[in-house]
């Protein structure tokens, strides 16, 4: 799964009267704006740094890998992915002061790459915060801190490149609502934050494209909030499956007028199973889904979150767009089968 600047051309300045050495010139502008962006990072690291943690896992006494992790509550819940754990049941942590501890994984989720572990000591730790992946803006600023090739407590910064992306879990799903930045990653970075400039994980960091650069993944904080919701109460994250694939697509604002639909994005229907509960319930492909089960639908991400375990073998209502005509189905979603 799993990085030059060029310098400009030198201008050199015969009048030392000349406007650009005065107060205000453009030099001191961008002096001025590498500090904030530097006291805006540092901050940031300062504040999430202490809540990632080293994990190694051994086989046999020997270690077989290695990753990060994020502290996400004080009593020692911890978010990782689930290939840095791989099916191991007790893992090590170590903290950005050195302190070892051991944890027990609760449970992992190769559908979205994530991983649940708890520290086994009765332990009071610094943990960060999960933010709201669904506020994100392409251009934010976006921090990752981890431990790539083994340098511990290392942090890169870049910014949110793009946002509701799909990848490929190592089951063969494809994970949605996924995070890109060009906050640049390695082999060990994996399961360590994205963090954004008020200090709230974003993302968990999951991949790169081996060869490109500046093109990394993480998996949402809202996705990483719910299944790390799902582990800690079932051990597992249990899904509903309708039979769908889709993407996050704007609806037009003249036929969202008309038809009184108040948000601006749905979830585009791209290919219907034709065996499954949404092909049964007469769905098509090129519906906008818009809500289900009386919950908004504004994106993939949110279809996704909807089609929780208290859907599975029930009879829920699906709001859509067709046509430009406003539609409502019923349909019956059973349990997704594992991976």
């Amino acid at each position: 799964m799993f990085n030059d600047l060029q310098p400009r051309d030198a201008a050199f300045i015969l009048d030392s009267d000349s406007p650009s050495q005065g107060p205000g010139a453009p030099a001191d502008r961008d002096g001025a704006a590498l500090d904030a962006y530097s006291r805006v990072v540092s901050d940031v690291v300062e504040r999430v740094g202490p809540s990632v943690v080293r994990i190694d896992v051994k086989r046999g006494g020997r270690n077989a890998g290695s990753g990060s992790g994020v502290i996400v509550s004080s009593d020692g819940l911890v978010l990782t992915n689930s290939h840095v754990v791989q099916g191991a049941k007790v893992i090590a942590l170590t903290t950005i002061e050195g302190r070892e501890l051991q944890a027990r994984v609760l449970g992992d989720d190769p559908d979205t790459d994530l991983a649940l572990a708890r520290v086994e000591a009765d332990v009071s730790l610094p943990a960060a915060k999960l933010g709201d992946s669904a506020r994100l803006r392409r251009g934010q600023i976006a921090i990752a801190i981890g431990n790539p090739l083994g340098f511990d407590a290392t942090v890169t910064a870049g910014v949110i490149s793009a946002l509701g992306r799909s990848l490929q879990s190592r089951g063969g799903r494809m994970i949605e609502d996924v995070v890109q930045t060009d906050a640049p990653l390695n082999p060990g970075n994996s399961g360590g934050p994205l963090v954004s400039s008020s200090g709230e994980v974003v993302g968990i960091n999951t991949a790169i494209i081996v060869g490109a650069q500046g093109i990394c993944f993480a998996v949402a904080s809202n996705t990483a909030n719910f299944v790390a919701g799902e582990i800690a109460r079932r051990g597992r994250v249990r899904r509903a499956y309708i039979g769908v694939s889709a993407a996050t697509t704007e609806i037009p604002r003249r036929i969202a007028l008309r038809l009184g639909v108040e948000q601006a994005t749905g979830a585009r229907l791209t290919a219907v199973d034709q065996t499954g509960p949404a092909a049964h319930a007469g769905l098509l492909s090129g519906d906008i889904v818009i809500g289900l089960d009386g919950k908004r639908v504004a994106s993939v991400g949110e279809l996704l979150r909807a089609l929780d375990a208290e859907t599975i073998d029930r009879t829920i209502s699906v709001d859509l767009l067709r046509r430009s005509e406003r539609a409502r189905v019923w349909i019956g979603p059973v349990e997704r089968k594992a991976a």
